[in-house]
């Protein structure tokens, strides 16, 4: 992934050509990671102090809750922040308000309801920190080299976010609880100072006088909801995941219940898709700049819906791995893909709220995915579970499929390059 960001050239050429020489994306690039890293094992870290001090499941619970599924309701508004300022300014900020909420559960250590509420605050902030990463690549990266910086991102987050429970692992018998909050604060800090080096990114104008928040955001809801292609592609994102999430949840009881795999095998099965999602960016990153990209959306939804479905069917550990490893390459497409055509199609004065909403509709989904996973669970079993999941993700893929159709290559959409900021 970092060689393809690296190689020679630019303009029309190589995907990877188009990104040899950004040095405010590689910036970004690395800040994300850096900040990654740290939140995953900070996530360990504050997991473990809640159940070893509370000792419920629902306390864990709520922790979850707060830090992912709660913010997501915000995202037309979350998203609106980086439409409207500097987005340079909005990303520093982010980790600056994530690195003072962490260094105050790590001096206090407080009480469930007080933790819960800083962790709120935190992902909070993180909700901004997103849309706002997404809408700042179009200004650093020209056209031809979107895909590759997508992908780069996203083995970055998916990497970094994999290795924090192990760098958390190795810390915690040797500074404690306390002494990985510390380490999650400070790569907050480390991302603020990497990215006050990049350019100003200051947000697209918009006509007229600057409208209210609500007004602002619910311009961006409009926007989403009467743009075709915009908003076909969101739909078709958040129906796959509403179906396929399920996976989180029934891959242990298919291990166990169906396969009786043993602990060490069900954690193998888990990180199948993980590899496969790291593969896949690592492909994706070298070839995907000379691919049309609705087709490659299209393809990856089948992909994780079919893994889903065949995952049921599966009659062995290895079979079920290696499905589900081919699943994570279908899901590295969708992310890189609509990630693309989103920032080559959308507006760039609604960029921001239209990542933010859509991800915060994807968050809502996944956890509506959870629960409705967890009730066939209860009325059938792992198998009929992954079957109807997978049998769903392909129908709302082919939906997806009749409604956008391809009439023509994705490449006749391109944004014309911004001025080179590097």
């Amino acid at each position: 992934m970092t060689r393809s960001a690296a190689r020679a050239g630019r303009g029309d050429g190589d995907h990877g050509d188009a990104l040899n020489g950004k040095a405010a994306f590689r910036r970004l690039w690395t800040a994300r990671g850096v900040s990654t890293l740290g939140d995953s094992a900070g996530l360990v870290a504050l997991l473990l102090f809640v159940a070893g001090t509370r000792g419920q499941g629902f306390a864990v619970a709520a922790l979850l809750l707060v830090g992912d599924f709660a913010p997501a309701l915000l995202g037309p508004l979350s998203g609106g922040v980086s439409d409207r300022f500097d987005r340079r300014r909005v990303l520093i900020g982010c980790e600056l308000a994530q690195a003072a909420t962490v260094v105050i559960i790590a001096l206090t250590l407080p009480s469930l309801p007080l933790l819960l509420a800083l962790v709120g605050l935190r992902a909070v902030a993180g909700q901004v920190f997103q849309p706002a990463v997404r809408g700042a690549v179009p200004a650093l990266v020209p056209d031809s080299g979107l895909a590759a910086a997508n992908a780069a991102l996203g083995f970055v987050s998916n990497g970094m976010e994999a290795a924090g429970p192990m760098v958390a692992a190795g810390l915690l018998p040797l500074v404690g609880i306390r002494g990985v909050l510390w380490m999650d604060a400070g790569t907050f800090l480390v991302s603020a100072a990497i990215l006050s080096r990049l350019p100003a990114l200051p947000a697209a104008a918009e006509p007229g006088p600057r409208p209210s928040w609500l007004a602002h955001a619910g311009a961006g809801l409009r926007y989403l909801a009467t743009v075709p292609q915009v908003r076909t592609l969101s739909l078709g994102f958040i129906a796959v995941v509403a179906f396929t999430g399920v996976d989180d949840v029934a891959l242990v009881f298919l291990s166990r219940d169906t396969l009786h795999a043993g602990d060490s095998a069900v954690v193998l099965l888990y990180s199948a898709v993980g590899i496969g999602l790291l593969l896949g960016y690592l492909v994706l990153g070298r070839r995907v700049g000379r691919s049309p990209l609705v087709p490659l959306f299209l393809i990856g939804c089948a992909v994780s819906s079919l893994g889903n479905l065949l995952t049921g069917l599966a009659w062995a550990l290895a079979v079920a791995f290696a499905v589900q490893f081919v699943r994570g390459v279908g899901v590295s497409a969708i992310d890189v893909s609509v990630n693309t055509l989103l920032q080559r199609q959308v507006a760039p004065e609604m960029i921001g709220r239209v990542f933010g909403t859509l991800y915060g509709a994807i968050g809502i989904a996944a956890g509506t995915s959870y629960l409705l996973g967890a009730l066939l669970l209860e009325l059938t079993n792992p198998r009929v579970t992954f079957i109807v999941a997978g049998c769903g993700g392909l129908v709302a893929t082919l939906i997806t499929a009749a409604v956008l159709g391809i009439r023509r290559p994705d490449r006749d959409q391109q944004r014309p390059d911004l001025p080179d900021v590097n």
